[in-house]
């Protein structure tokens, strides 16, 4: 996939223009401003001034044509509004969705990420000028400030994002009092005491006690399934025991003997270790693609295994996905 680049300023402008245009944001805007101070929505526009969302699901919000002046316009005069316009049969879309959730969830409320489906809401589509999905607009003070065309790196995006912050931080009272509420938060958290079940399953794991550290996680997993911090600590534990009992010579074995399930299993543990991640994940995927059955099945478990070692939006995990799911289909 080819990287899409920014575009420069010049270009910005004439989409910024070209969408407020469209919009017509300036009458949108001092409509918001005459409902915020009729009325308080504490979702939307919160009463007390330099007030924002309390907890991190408020951060993001779905958008639709109905909901559009509230829950973007009128939340822009308090904190910016990054608006997401994507399709559900967009594949660079259901990449880049992930990655603007994240920074969104490490944002504290200092802007608000809102996603807008165009097949279902074509008049907001329209209304920006849509060429091509994902489209990413950013939106303050009922105002469209830029935008960034298709997918970009997470670096880029989080500098993107973040510079919007920085300079809209003295027109926007939202942003302070979201930056507030975080450092207070922070505080809190600080005082908390660790969980003594991770500090056990760390303990065991840092001594080399593989088999009490995954017991230790496990059952933290019994009691709590959707616990993701013990998820990704169970798959380190399990490939870093698998790991050292791997020959240093697995890879050549396993290049020697393509059809050794066994073999190819720890050649990609050890490709994994020396960072050779796309090496690894192509070995098992075209190792399912050679086997059937209960071969196919534990190749498969394994490679699904390892992704968990992983960030689940980190491009190569995504990459081998798709192939793993062309290989099984």
């Amino acid at each position: 996939m080819e990287d899409v680049t920014r575009p420069d300023r010049r270009q910005n402008a004439a989409l910024s223009a070209a969408l407020a245009g469209a919009v017509d944001l300036s009458a949108v805007k001092a409509r918001a401003e005459a409902t915020a101070r009729q009325q308080s929505r504490p979702a939307a526009a919160p009463a007390a001034s330099g007030s924002a969302p309390a907890t991190s699901g408020e951060w993001v919000v779905e958008v639709s044509e109905a909901t559009f002046q509230q829950d973007v316009l009128e939340r822009s005069l308090q904190v910016p509004v990054v608006v997401d316009l994507r399709a559900s049969w967009s594949e660079e879309s259901q990449q880049l969705s992930p990655i603007l959730q994240r920074l969104s969830a490490e944002s504290n409320g200092t802007w608000i990420l809102a996603t807008v489906d165009i097949d279902a809401n074509p008049r907001i589509a329209q209304a920006f000028g849509v060429q091509s999905v994902p489209m990413t607009v950013a939106i303050a003070g009922g105002q469209v400030l830029d935008g960034v065309p298709g997918l970009q790196p997470e670096a880029q995006l989080r500098q993107w994002i973040a510079s919007l912050v920085q300079a809209l931080r003295d027109r926007l009272p939202g942003i302070k009092a979201a930056e507030e509420r975080a450092a207070a938060g922070g505080a809190a958290e600080a005082e908390q005491p660790e969980d003594p079940r991770f500090t056990a399953a760390e303990e065991a794991f840092e001594r080399g006690d593989y088999a009490a550290a995954e017991a230790a996680y496990e059952q933290i997993l019994a009691a709590e399934p959707g616990n993701e911090d013990a998820k990704a600590a169970l798959a380190q534990v399990r490939f870093t025991a698998r790991a050292e009992r791997t020959d240093s010579g697995a890879i050549e074995k396993a290049d020697a003997s393509p059809d050794d399930i066994d073999a190819q299993l720890a050649a990609a543990d050890a490709e994994i270790a020396a960072q050779l991640v796309d090496q690894a994940f192509a070995r098992l995927v075209a190792t399912v693609r050679r086997t059937a059955d209960e071969d196919r099945n534990r190749v498969r478990q394994h490679l699904v295994d390892l992704f968990e070692l992983f960030p689940a939006d980190d491009q190569r995990v995504m990459l081998a996905r798709r192939n793993l799911a062309s290989a099984l289909f």
